[in-house]
């Protein structure tokens, strides 16, 4: 798989995200995809992945923008800035770093690590 179709993947997963369209984020993943959120939660098979996709605690859809990209071998990791607005503390931004590990065309495993600021 070339680079750029892997991105092309990732963004569709982004937008998925930005949309909160399940159909679109669960079509980049392997049936075993394993979310680790590090220091929160780990979720593993598409029908747990999907229930994070508009978690319950939160409103609406996260404003994500991605600052960076790289790629060593079929990782690819982003940072990026997002916002979103959590049913009981309100708005609230944060920092992010994404490991998407790859197997063939589909994103078989993420690591997130996100941390809030102001």
């Amino acid at each position: 798989m070339t680079t750029q179709t892997r991105l092309e993947v990732l963004d569709r997963y982004l937008e998925g995200f930005r949309r909160s369209d399940h159909a679109m984020v669960l079509g980049c993943l392997t049936d075993d995809v394993v979310w680790h959120v590090h220091g929160l939660r780990t979720t593993r098979g598409r029908a747990e992945f999907d229930t994070e996709i508009e978690n319950p605690d939160f409103d609406g859809s996260p404003e994500l923008t991605v600052n960076r990209t790289t790629e060593a071998g079929d990782v690819l990791v982003i940072t990026g800035t997002g916002a979103g607005r959590h049913r009981q503390a309100g708005r609230f931004s944060f920092v992010f770093c994404d490991l998407f590990t790859f197997r063939g065309d589909l994103i078989a495993e993420v690591e997130s690590y996100v941390v809030p600021v102001g």
